[in-house]
């Protein structure tokens, strides 16, 4: 957890943006889901113990995330919207940027990010996942 109390506070506030984000994606399906409550769940994890554990517990987190923390699978059209949704933004940023150190860790990043999905995330089927998921709720 951080020490520094202004960079916790920081660290709270840009959780509750990202959440609220997430929220949205959940609405919009132009806007990326999953990344945004990543980011919540590492904003809480580094800021307050309290907001994570608020997290963690509640039903946001069991239906976008837990599955994905505990047991590294996905669907494939989840998997697909996430890496979809995530180079969009970092394409994006690459664009505006427009800075060659920038592009190439940009670049390294996408890349990276792939890699970790097609080696460490297990695709399932949507019934699969609902099992997993079902299998974690009785837990």
């Amino acid at each position: 957890m951080v020490k520094n109390k202004l960079l916790r506070v920081l660290l709270i506030i840009l959780g509750f943006i990202s959440l609220g984000l997430g929220m949205v994606g959940i609405i919009l399906p132009i806007l990326p889901t999953a990344p945004f409550l990543l980011l919540t769940s590492f904003c809480f994890v580094k800021s307050s113990e309290k907001f994570n554990k608020w997290f963690l517990n509640s039903k946001i987190y069991k239906r976008y995330l837990e599955n994905f923390a505990k047991n590294k699978v996905m669907t494939l059209k989840g998997e697909l919207l996430l890496l979809l949704g995530v180079s969009l933004l970092l394409l994006t940023t690459m664009f505006f940027v427009n800075n060659l150190i920038v592009t190439i860790i940009l670049t390294c990043l996408i890349f990276c990010k792939y890699l970790y999905f097609v080696i460490f995330v297990k695709p399932v089927t949507k019934t699969e996942y609902q099992t997993l998921r079902g299998t974690l709720d009785n837990a």
